[in-house]
């Protein structure tokens, strides 16, 4: 059955990042202004524009510039940036450690405190402990994310001091040090969402007939929640968290932004600012391959946990 689902996904795989190919290179080529100009300077002559659109193949008209892309996608090749003059994918794998690690960093943050809240709440149902966390996920969902950077920055590095204002250091510890406050700057996004939903799934397990049935045979409270009612309350939620990190890309632009990180957010606003194509159409396709992928991962771990889910 895991086997099953892998093939099936990979089929879908397929047709999915060749439309993704297709609607972002007709978008890319809507973005005004030449990358052209933009490369060769204002003091170009149109002898040596006429000369870099040749050597990049952007002379030729939009049909042909698309099959060639496809073919080389194709063939695993993403393009040469215009204005960095390397593969695009030399160039990804250079700004993705710093996204990575945010990315790690935030998920090892949001875990443990989503359920932590959660199982609070869930807890005290209804009463000032369960209406405060609700009230704190409603806050973190509707304060933007740039604000609660700008703001933790404000506190915490300008005016205690306690971590850098940006850059991302030099060594892992040191890489590490610089991304605690993006890294809860995202956290504080996702945490209540996680938070609310999984608050929504314990309670509906606790009152699960199965749970009433285990505490009248005298079995621990502690044994039902970590045995029945957790495990059931948290497949759901992997559908969510999966979404979430697939969708982690996008927050980590603003974030990288805010506090000047050299990752991948960073280099695909630079990229579409100075009319990159090549390197916006390759990260695009490369959070489409990566979206793909996480999903493909909760359904398998979902399966893992449920062994209804492999019949």
């Amino acid at each position: 059955m895991i086997i099953q689902l892998i093939v099936d996904r990979l089929k879908q795989l397929i047709p999915a990042l060749l439309g993704v190919a297709l609607v972002t290179f007709l978008l890319v080529h809507l973005i005004p202004g030449d990358p052209v100009a933009l490369l060769a300077g204002d003091r170009a002559s149109p002898e040596t524009i006429a000369a870099v659109k040749t050597r990049y193949g952007l002379d030729q008209p939009i049909v042909v510039q698309l099959f060639y892309y496809l073919k080389n996608i194709a063939m695993g090749d993403l393009g040469q940036s215009l204005r960095f003059r390397i593969p695009v994918t030399e160039l990804i794998l250079q700004h993705l450690w710093p996204t990575a690690l945010l990315m790690i960093m935030t998920i090892l943050i949001t875990i443990p405190c989503a359920i932590f809240l959660a199982a609070l709440a869930a807890s005290h149902q209804d009463r000032p402990l369960d209406h405060a966390i609700r009230a704190f996920s409603v806050a973190g969902i509707a304060i933007p994310v740039f604000w609660i950077g700008i703001v933790l920055a404000r506190v915490f590095s300008v005016q205690l001091g306690w971590f850098p204002v940006a850059g991302f250091g030099e060594g892992l510890w040191d890489n590490v040090y610089h991304l605690v406050l993006p890294s809860i700057t995202l956290a504080v996004g996702i945490v209540p969402v996680l938070a609310r939903n999984l608050r929504a799934s314990l309670l509906e397990m606790m009152e699960a007939d199965f749970v009433t049935a285990a505490r009248s045979k005298g079995v621990p409270e502690s044994y039902i929640f970590k045995r029945h009612v957790f495990m059931n309350a948290l497949i759901p939620n992997l559908q969510l968290f999966g979404v979430i990190v697939a969708f982690l890309f996008g927050g980590t632009i603003v974030v990288e932004k805010v506090f000047a990180i050299p990752g991948i957010g960073q280099l695909l606003i630079s990229s579409i600012l100075g009319r990159d194509y090549y390197v916006v159409l390759g990260l695009t396709f490369f959070f489409a391959v990566f979206t793909m992928l996480v999903m493909l991962i909760v359904d398998l771990v979902s399966m893992l946990i449920d062994p209804r889910l492999r019949s």
